[in-house]
């Protein structure tokens, strides 16, 4: 079916609805005028096309980080290939979780503590789709499997922002919130960066129960009695209780913090999901498993370069050596 012609223009629906009021654009420029009077000090203000390290001209009507999260969207292939790579359990089905839908939840958990707190919700949004981006496949297990073959080990958040975002050309400032956002990392030098942290954790330890749950793993009795004391025994009771922990500390504190209570219970939950879930002695197997199998394909691509294909997710240099072409394309 084609558009519908309405003289001038052409219309998605014949029997559109009423029309709008007078139309004031806003473009780039105006928006970050809005940001200049809108964030709270301290956040993060657009400019221009973002310090990248090959500069850019401006976009016309996106900011630097609308571009980011626009880029990751449409153009990093290793976002789309989030999908098949699992999050805690080795065959999900359709009900539960992937390194995909994963990042979906941090980022709404993100931008929802960045709108309240007055920051730049582009670029929380931004760092948020591109924080797992450097995630090989079967969980945390593939660090394990490929740290051997690098002079520099393997941390999916490093790989992420330094290898497989880089050809993207992102603001400094994103791929410092990639780079950094988990908590064994410096802290990220954004607000936005460390709210993308504590909604990491957030989004994992409570969606990875209520899969643990629907897998058979678990029952909602395991829920730990901090976490409903302080939150509720739902999942959007867990995530509300602590978004609202953020805000609340973030306010009191005058920097992205948690309050007291839900970050114990955030602590107790995320204890328990260690104890019952990642650590069970079906866990560890998988990951043993999942380690063999990365390391034979890497190393049989390592011995045969020439059955790699001509570009590879980490674009790495012609001057890589064979195993980091390897991994890069495991």
């Amino acid at each position: 079916m084609h558009a519908h012609d309405a003289g001038a223009v052409r219309h998605a629906h014949r029997d559109l609805g009423p029309g709008l009021g007078p139309i004031e654009v806003l473009d780039r420029q105006r928006r970050e005028e809005r940001e200049q009077l809108l964030l709270s000090a301290g956040a993060t203000l657009s400019v221009a096309a973002g310090d990248r390290a090959v500069p850019e001209e401006p976009d016309p009507i996106r900011t630097c980080f609308e571009r980011d999260r626009d880029r990751i969207l449409h153009g990093a292939t290793a976002f789309r290939r989030l999908a098949g790579k699992t999050q805690v359990f080795i065959f999900p089905d359709d009900h539960q979780r992937t390194r995909l839908t994963h990042a979906l939840e941090v980022a709404q958990i993100a931008v929802a503590i960045s709108r309240s707190l007055g920051l730049n919700e582009a670029l929380t949004e931004a760092i948020a789709l591109g924080h797992d981006c450097g995630h090989g496949p079967g969980g945390h297990a593939s660090e394990d499997a490929f740290a051997p073959y690098l002079v520099e080990g393997f941390d999916h958040a490093l790989w992420g922002a330094d290898v497989v975002l880089a050809p993207l050309n992102l603001c400094s400032q994103t791929i410092d919130g990639i780079r950094n956002h988990s908590w064994s990392r410096p802290a990220p030098a954004t607000p936005e960066g460390e709210v993308v942290s504590w909604a990491d954790r957030i989004a994992y330890v409570c969606h990875d129960f209520e899969d643990a749950v629907s897998a058979g793993i678990l029952d909602l009795d395991a829920l730990p009695d901090a976490v409903s004391r302080c939150c509720g025994s739902t999942r959007s009771a867990w995530i509300r209780g602590f978004i609202g922990g953020v805000i609340d500390g973030t306010t009191a504190a005058g920097h992205v913090s948690m309050s007291p209570e839900p970050a114990e219970a955030l602590a107790a939950f995320r204890e328990m999901n260690y104890e019952r879930i990642y650590l069970r002695p079906e866990s560890l197997r998988q990951g043993r498993d999942v380690v063999a199998v990365l390391q034979a394909l890497v190393e049989h691509f390592a011995e045969h370069p020439d059955r790699l294909p001509a570009a590879t997710d980490g674009s790495p240099t012609e001057g890589s050596g064979p195993l980091h072409r390897a991994v890069a394309y495991v």
